[in-house]
Order: C-alpha cells, then structure tokens, then sequence
C-alpha cells in the first residue's frame, strides 16, 4: 500500500488567498488552470503564485511581488 500525504489549507490561510489571488490573475491574463482554453507554463505558475503568496504575506511592499512576476511576452 502507498502512502498518501492530505494537504489541507484553511480558507484563511495565506496559501489559500495566494492561491485564489492566482486564479483571478489566470483570468486577467486569459489563461485557464483547468478545463479547456490557454495553458500557462510551469513557469508563469510557479513565479505567479509565488508573487501572490509573498503579496499576500508582506502587502507594504507590492513590488517586491510585482518583481516576481513573469515577463508577458
């Protein structure tokens, strides 16, 4: 038998903000995280949702996160 790990994220935890932050930004920049339509990269995931986690976790310093953000091509 394999074992499992169960993640659970409290809806006011800063990793679920962080995480619903990144699907608003998914749909400002045209992008779907599930279903059909554009699939961003690794990448833009990655670096995105580490912006909105640090955004949500140090919010005086937006450009700290902005920074992180991917280049939009």
């Amino acid at each position: 038998m394999a074992d499992t790990t169960t993640v659970n994220i409290a809806e006011n935890s800063a990793e679920y903000i962080a995480y619903k932050l990144l699907q608003i930004m998914a749909r400002t920049d045209g992008v779907t995280l599930v279903g059909m339509g554009e699939k961003p990269s690794r990448e833009w995931i990655l670096k995105t949702y580490a912006a909105c986690l640090l955004a949500v976790k140090s919010p005086n310093y937006p450009d700290d996160a902005i920074s992180l953000l991917p280049k939009k091509s």
